[in-house]
């Protein structure tokens, strides 16, 4: 009888080896995910800094030419009011026209 419990007990042994062994694997393999995670969340992190960064750059370049735009249009606008005036009662020269005016004729820009 002795031999049969010793056998029993021998194959209890293996199960409870197997079953630790099962879950020391599922433990390292959930650990080295968490380890990974933090790795991976910082290139994530790293390449959405750039992003933002390259999008505020073009951002500013726009807000520059729409405001030189604006400017440009204004100018037109009042140029061509004071001229629109002085053709309605037109006494003397011709008034001339704004700077910006001016210098986008001079230069095209």
């Amino acid at each position: 009888m002795n031999g049969i419990w010793g056998l029993v007990g021998a194959g209890i042994t293996l199960i409870g080896v197997a079953v630790t062994g099962w879950f020391t694997y599922r433990g390292t393999r959930t650990a080295a995910a968490i380890q990974a995670a933090p790795q991976a969340k910082a290139q994530d992190f790293a390449v959405l800094q750039a992003t933002v960064e390259r999008v505020d750059k073009e951002n500013e370049q726009l807000r520059v030419r729409q405001s030189r735009l604006e400017s440009i249009v204004r100018a037109f606008s009042w140029s061509f009011d004071d001229l629109r005036r002085w053709s309605r009662n037109p006494v003397g020269e011709p008034p001339d026209p704004h700077p910006l005016v001016d210098e986008y004729n001079r230069t095209g820009v």
